[in-house]
């Protein structure tokens, strides 16, 4: 807890944690709203709630060649401001496109918005790599773990009480003012040019697309140089399919087997039992992470809550689904910090763009791929169990590919560790 305190002690880095609290909740607010809003007016076609998170995720395919070589090469302080301008525009075209009621504008929008949030974030990570030390990473990984616990503590009850109450129109403008508020936390930053351009000043002429590709490659080569970060990476992709899998299985399995009357109610309790689960986790897994290795945490994690997803998709009433959501919920901090923790140890300042660049389409592309399943083949071919048996499948297939290959590699933790692989840059 005192590290806890003295982080926040960091101006720069308070008003970077509030940005992406602020933006990230925007963000899960609207896409709850949107999702109940088309299972409401769709009851019979599923699909559009899945098609809905696939709006959230399938654009970065479209930028990801261009997200980690603008955060190495231009201002990350401004790219972050810029990302989260445009996206507070495109919100209110958002609320323009649903009171016209037209769904290809609605859904192209969404991909737009998408697109350009996917800039924000590799930015911000950047900046707090450059802000921190080495003994902090672990620290505000955890900070940023409970931060995703409260999310999902209050980001989705957020969304379906605002639904409720200011219909989704409202829920769409609340994007509008968190976007807003969090370009102003980041342009309130005080940041030295060396954390903000790492590789010197570059324009927007420098970036052509041989520029690009060949920063883009060189990120490829930093990483196939890291076995380790092969490793990780290859873990990142099937977090992908659990990703694109738990962005609808609450839903499904509530609307569809549960509590097909109440499924809403029920949903902003599930989210409450989930959100507090991931909060007691996340406090817990940042005690235990002074104890145990990082690659400990990460297995453990990882195994504990694969194989409470599959239990969960056999549940048999409201009480077992909420038992087994909340030892999921207790498990899945311990693979966040585990990672979090790691990653901005063993990457370059210099390179920390490009190898996000590379971890998030890979991420995106499979959790697109899931999603793109779902919708063609849920209540047809692929049960509800089905989705849970595939998601908890991935998650212990993991768990098992990690305790063989990342335990040699636990010992690699310093940036200099990878620094004399670094290719020019």
């Amino acid at each position: 807890m005192k590290n806890m305190v003295q982080i926040f002690q960091n101006r720069n880095y308070s008003l970077l944690f509030l940005s992406a609290f602020t933006s990230q909740m925007g963000s899960i607010i609207g896409i709850a709203a949107l999702m109940l809003y088309f299972l409401d007016r769709f009851s019979t076609k599923p699909y559009y709630a899945a098609i809905t998170e696939l709006m959230y995720s399938l654009p970065t395919l479209a930028v990801f060649f261009l997200v980690g070589v603008l955060a190495d090469r231009m201002d990350r302080q401004k790219i972050a401001v810029q990302s989260d301008v445009i996206c507070a525009v495109l919100s209110l075209g958002l609320m323009g496109a649903i009171y016209i009621d037209w769904l290809p504008l609605i859904f192209a929008l969404l991909f737009l918005r998408s697109a350009v949030s996917k800039f924000f974030f590799p930015a911000q990570a950047a900046i707090i790599q450059g802000i921190l030390s080495k003994d902090e990473y672990t620290v505000a990984a955890g900070l940023n773990q409970m931060t995703s616990s409260l999310f999902m503590l209050f980001g989705n009850a957020l969304g379906i009480f605002i639904y409720w109450s200011i219909g989704l129109q409202g829920a769409i403008f609340v994007c509008f003012v968190t976007y807003v508020i969090s370009a102003i936390l980041i342009k309130a930053c005080k940041l030295d040019e060396i954390i903000r351009l790492p590789n010197g000043n570059h324009s927007w002429r420098d970036l052509n697309m041989k520029f690009v590709a060949k920063d883009f490659n060189s990120g490829l080569l930093y990483i196939l140089k890291s076995p380790l970060l092969i490793y990780l990476i290859i873990g990142f992709f099937v977090f992908g399919i659990v990703n694109g899998g738990m962005s609808v299985m609450p839903v499904y399995i509530l609307k569809y087997k549960l509590a097909p009357d109440n499924y809403e109610e029920i949903m902003v309790y599930v989210g409450i039992v989930f959100g507090i689960s991931v909060l007691l986790g996340s406090i817990v897994a940042s005690v235990l992470a002074k104890k145990l290795k990082l690659y400990q945490m990460v297995i453990i994690g990882v195994g504990i809550s694969g194989a409470f997803v599959i239990a969960s998709g056999y549940s048999t009433s409201i009480g077992y689904y909420f038992a087994f959501s909340a030892l999921v919920g207790l498990s899945l901090p311990f693979v966040n910090i585990g990672i979090g923790g790691w990653l901005p140890r063993i990457v370059d300042p210099k390179m920390m763009g490009r190898v996000q660049g590379w971890i998030t389409p890979i991420m995106m592309l499979s959790q697109s791929i899931t999603l793109g399943i779902i919708a063609l083949t849920f209540q047809k071919a692929l049960s509800i169990e089905g989705i849970y048996v595939l998601v908890g499948g991935c998650l212990l297939f993991v768990s098992f590919f990690y305790m063989l290959t990342l335990p040699k590699h636990s010992d690699v933790e310093e940036v200099s560790a990878v620094i004399e692989r670094l290719p020019s840059v």
